[in-house]
């Protein structure tokens, strides 16, 4: 299973306002749409994380390094990347004139987050320090994406470390929930997978507990001591005659 992480940074929108609050910015008023800046993208297990950025690649070779890596994916995990990182791209896609890549799955962490925990925040930098990650990188705030946009090398530097430490952060956020992630991709719908692997990790360590019931069967029941997660086997070990049951 081609697994990637991907997150992207994007410029704000720039436009005359005549207040700071509550403000109603019309058409005429808009200056420069956002758009995106740089992304940075990780493929599982692997050492490398790429970044392609405005600065470093241009923009049009940055939309197409996104494009070639999401048409070979086959799970995107993102953290909130079906509200803002899919529908950024999308855009970004469309007016490149590209079709969509081709179709693959996505794993949202914040969603998960959200129908699983309750935290008293679901911001990334906060649920990774709780997990006992390293955490986002500290910056200046908004004046760094204001210099970025003036073509500030140093800025940029600080940019690129940024947007490549949420990739590795998310991926490893990724790796610890990946017990609690519902409805995660079976493994074995993309290569080969034996009876004695775990759906989610692949891993091997598999622990019999029990047996998960349905109205009519009972089956296996494995917990994975690679990663955590419960599944039931394939086959039934025992099912009920439903001749026999009562109307």
């Amino acid at each position: 299973m081609k697994l990637l992480t991907l997150d992207i940074e994007t410029s704000p929108n720039l436009a005359h306002v005549w207040g700071l609050w509550q403000q109603n910015v019309g058409l005429p008023q808009l200056l420069e749409a956002t758009q995106m800046i740089s992304f940075a993208a990780k493929w599982y297990d692997s050492k490398r994380t790429m970044f392609f950025s405005d600065y470093h690649d241009g923009h049009d070779q940055m939309v197409a390094a996104a494009w070639e890596l999401l048409d070979q994916a086959d799970v995107i995990v993102h953290f909130n990347g079906r509200k803002f990182d899919e529908r950024h791209l999308n855009r970004e896609f469309f007016e490149a004139g590209l079709t969509p890549p081709s179709p693959y799955d996505r794993i949202d962490l914040l969603q998960v987050v959200k129908k699983r925990f309750l935290f008293p925040s679901n911001k990334l930098a906060y649920l990774t320090k709780v997990a006992g990650q390293e955490g986002k990188v500290q910056h200046e705030g908004h004046t760094l994406w204001v210099r970025c946009m003036a073509g500030d090398p140093k800025a940029w530097a600080i940019m690129r470390k940024y947007n490549k430490a949420d990739v590795v952060q998310t991926e490893e956020y990724y790796t610890k929930l990946l017990p609690w992630i519902p409805s995660h991709p079976h493994r074995g719908l993309y290569g080969p997978l034996s009876d004695d692997q775990c759906p989610s990790c692949a891993g091997t360590s598999l622990v019999k507990e029990g047996l998960a019931r349905t109205k009519l069967a009972s089956f296996q029941r494995y917990h994975c001591s690679d990663c955590g997660t419960w599944f039931r086997g394939g086959k039934a070990v025992e099912r009920v005659d439903v001749r026999a049951a009562q109307l």
